[in-house]
């Protein structure tokens, strides 16, 4: 009797276990599902990079140090930065800048987000104790075109954000030796960009901009970095020379050439967080 008694007994003891390791393993991935949302665990691997804002840290180390407040959003000329949100599945509040949608054209001269920034997630130039990435260093400080003829023309920032490239040669119009008429993203692009010919100060939206060019250069035409890009003549495969747009060391990765490119999808892209390789 004792011992048909003792079966139900064991039985029941092995289910509790067993529920009581599942509710664990439960409440594990929830909590690291839940942090990794918020950012604190930076499960960056397992995701595309982001383009982050103008003097951010290295990826783990700028998810560790930013507070998520939002007051580089709120500094932004033209509201290139925003705050993730949980569709984006990971990094919960915080900020990054898509370029296609909204570039960074640094309209605002001083980089205000990184003045902004009460963490030092974003910075000018990083603690020496912090790992710097070879080939995100910038050769030296980028001049702003905009700020040409100032007494100091260059932009505070010693690192770039990421790097142009040409990702759809087969879509650039300029290769194709076709010129652009009319608004660069049409009628509906809530984008902005500052034209130096309209407002130095005020950025205006692109779609009341148009272009009746011979040849597309807009990524060339538009990018706010002297020397950053250029059409040079390139050889393709047939042996016949393209005028090409040509990514040059200057490059910060701002995003106005992608968000500026008439064809769709972009022809030339951001990569984040991508360093330069000559």
């Amino acid at each position: 009797m004792s011992d048909s008694k003792a079966k139900p007994a064991t039985s029941i003891e092995k289910a509790q276990k067993a529920r009581r390791k599942f509710l664990q393993s439960v409440g594990l991935t929830a909590g690291v599902v839940g942090l990794s949302l918020l950012g604190y665990i930076p499960v960056v691997d397992a995701r595309p990079p982001r383009l982050r804002p103008p003097g951010a840290l290295n990826e783990q180390d700028f998810l560790s140090s930013c507070i998520k407040c939002g007051q580089c959003v709120q500094v932004c000329p033209v509201q290139a930065i925003k705050l993730a949100d949980i569709g984006d599945g990971f990094g919960l509040g915080v900020p990054y800048i898509d370029a296609r949608a909204q570039a960074c054209d640094f309209s605002c001269d001083a980089v205000q987000c990184i003045l902004a920034c009460p963490t030092g997630s974003l910075t000018y130039e990083k603690p020496d104790f912090l790992n710097i990435r070879d080939g995100a260093p910038l050769a030296a400080a980028p001049i702003l075109k905009a700020k040409e003829k100032d007494a100091e023309p260059t932009l505070n920032l010693k690192e770039r954000i990421g790097v142009a490239r040409l990702a759809r040669p087969e879509s650039c119009l300029a290769i194709q030796g076709r010129g652009f008429k009319g608004q660069a993203r049409g009628a509906n692009f809530t984008g902005e960009l500052r034209y130096m010919a309209v407002d130095r100060w005020k950025p205006v939206p692109v779609r009341e901009h148009p272009y009746d060019l011979e040849l597309c250069d807009l990524c060339v035409r538009e990018c706010p970095v002297k020397d950053a890009i250029e059409l040079r003549p390139v050889k393709g495969a047939d042996g016949v020379e393209r005028m090409t747009p040509t990514v040059l060391e200057p490059c910060v990765g701002c995003g106005v050439c992608e968000m500026i490119c008439p064809a769709e999808p972009a022809a030339i892209v951001i990569d984040p967080q991508a360093v330069w390789k000559a």
